[in-house]
């Protein structure tokens, strides 16, 4: 009987180890993101322009448009995320309502056919296609479906 207590007492803390590790990964995912939130939208903009450059092989007046564009999003970005601050420290965050919701993500789809259309005239067809997929893959990993490669077997 002592033994078997023991062997629960084992289970019960590896389990509240693996959770501790967990919990301190995310917790250093947070504070990256954070960092970011406190640059200022004009070198949030500039770091993107110089990822996108190196990424896409982009020439000056490529860089010089979008540059713009990165900054019009940093600055509707900071600005999104002052609001929802405000909300939350002012205690009047609600849950939106179904039309609410529903005009949010029309919104939200609409400016991004608006920047995938300012795309395309800026890129060319390579960068386009490398642009847009690099566009797809951020999606899924937003939405969890990007998993790590470590797992999956290489065909």
């Amino acid at each position: 009987m002592k033994k078997l207590i023991l062997i629960a007492l084992a289970f019960v803390a590896i389990q509240a180890t693996a959770q501790e590790e967990k919990r301190n990964h995310k917790k250093g995912d947070h504070q990256k993101g954070q960092a970011f939130a406190q640059l200022s939208a004009e070198e949030i903009a500039t770091i993107q322009t110089k990822k996108m450059t190196l990424r896409l092989d982009l020439n000056a007046s490529q860089q010089r448009e979008i540059q713009e564009i990165n900054l019009e999003e940093a600055i509707a970005r900071k600005a999104h995320m002052e609001e929802r601050k405000a909300k939350k420290e002012s205690d009047t965050a609600e849950k939106p309502s179904k039309e609410d919701r529903v005009a949010k993500m029309n919104k939200m789809l609409d400016h991004k056919i608006e920047v995938k259309a300012k795309m395309k005239k800026i890129l060319n067809d390579e960068q386009y296609a490398k642009w847009e997929a690099d566009q797809e893959k951020r999606s899924k990993n937003r939405k969890g479906n990007g998993k790590s490669q470590k797992g999956e077997r290489k065909k």
